[in-house]
């Protein structure tokens, strides 16, 4: 009787504790939530960016660890709205658990500049796993060789140069070189800035000559650096990456004192129990200490790392601040 009267008050103490006290196994073995059915992984853009490689990586990684209790998981893209669309689609999702979509910091910024009108605690995030170098490129004939041949040439003509972002306008990429940019003593508010609906689009569009700078993570511009078909110029990293990226400076190297860092994870859709986010956060840690994974992420210029579900949440309500903030400052927000 004892031993019974004892595991109800551990449930209890277990139930009225906050997700940040709680061992998630736990969680998953008092509740006992695993995946019934087939998991959609929704994601905002199309194929070809960072975002659905991340994707694809922890999608083999789960299934190939035996983490989804037998069942299937597919890619979902919805692009377009600024991801609302994926979002939208989502929230179809709402608390059944069978549903991801991809935790990004760009998506805080198209909060804060207000494309995106949305409120991501609705979403609870699970895990972020990975930290994103954001940098600049041009063809490799270009003659802006260097950050300070862009801002030269920027400071003279804003307009002078067309800058290809995505997935739109105040979006990461389009931050994460408007910020230096800005530092630097350019007027962003003129720059000539076209938006594509994913990256590896807009690097198609500098290859063909249709833009002249590109903006995005080292996952696509460091396969073209090695190419020989493009020059990466900057990056947005607060110092300089490992392997190929050990080649690619700073813009606080070049003078210019700015950085941008952005996250990669996944989040659930509404009305997600404590015993979904649980598992997920589970599945998703062993995710990020399986070898195939850190190589991935290592080889695409990214940084592995784990925040689980209460730091993630502490991270995106604290950083929406911030970036809100920054992009009204910059004059990005409507």
């Amino acid at each position: 009787m004892d031993q019974l009267r004892n595991r109800r008050q551990a449930l209890g103490v277990m139930a009225a504790a906050s997700l940040a006290s709680l061992n998630t196994q736990a969680w998953a073995q008092a509740y006992g939530w695993k995946p019934s059915d087939r998991v959609s992984y929704i994601l905002g853009v199309s194929p070809g960016g960072s975002v659905d490689i991340y994707a694809r990586g922890v999608q083999e990684a789960l299934t190939q660890m035996n983490l989804l209790n037998g069942q299937n998981m597919i890619i979902d893209y919805k692009p377009g709205g600024a991801g609302t669309i994926s979002l939208q689609a989502l929230a179809k999702t709402a608390g059944t658990g069978l549903g991801l979509g991809t935790f990004h910091t760009s998506t805080l910024v198209a909060i804060g500049a207000g494309i995106l009108k949305a409120d991501l605690r609705d979403n609870p995030p699970v895990a972020m796993l990975v930290e994103e170098t954001q940098m600049v490129a041009v063809r490799d004939d270009s003659p802006i060789r260097n950050a300070q041949d862009l801002v030269s040439a920027l400071r003279k003509d804003p307009t002078a140069l067309k800058i290809g972002v995505a997935p739109s306008l105040g979006s990461g990429t389009h931050l994460s070189i408007a910020k230096p940019l800005k530092e630097a003593g350019v007027n962003i508010k003129q720059l000539t800035v076209a938006p594509f609906k994913a990256s590896s689009e807009s690097m198609v569009a500098l290859l063909g000559g249709h833009i002249d700078v590109i903006s995005a993570t080292a996952p696509v511009i460091m396969p073209q650096v090695a190419a020989g078909k493009v020059r990466a110029i900057a990056s947005a990293s607060p110092s300089r990456g490992t392997g190929a990226l050990a080649q690619v400076p700073t813009w606080r190297e070049q003078g210019v004192p700015a950085d941008f860092v952005s996250y990669n994870g996944l989040l659930l859709g509404p009305h997600s129990t404590p015993a979904q986010i649980a598992f997920w956060e589970d599945a998703l840690r062993k995710v990020s200490q399986n070898p195939a994974w850190i190589a991935l992420v290592e080889k695409n210029g990214g940084r592995p790392v784990f925040r689980n579900a209460t730091e993630s949440m502490h991270y995106m309500t604290s950083e929406q601040q911030s970036i809100t903030a920054l992009v009204q400052e910059m004059g990005l927000a409507k």
